[in-house]
């Protein structure tokens, strides 16, 4: 997930260095949002499931709900 992740922003790099926004902006739709909506879901399932705990919705907004 993570490496996905750090894949998609170099390869998003690279189309910034040679000037192709289109396609920057476009590796950074498909690869973000996704991200999102999984941390989304994650979100939903840890508060059905469990109590309520500040840290794992703060490991949800910083994209890395996936590590719990």
């Amino acid at each position: 997930f993570m490496s996905e992740t750090a894949a998609a922003l170099c390869l998003s790099a690279g189309y910034h260095d040679t000037g192709d926004r289109m396609w920057q902006m476009m590796t950074l739709l498909f690869a973000l949002v996704p991200c999102a909506l999984v941390q989304l879901s994650l979100v939903f399932i840890h508060r059905d499931v469990s109590r309520d705990r500040p840290l794992v919705l703060l490991l949800h907004l910083l994209q890395l709900g996936p590590l719990v």
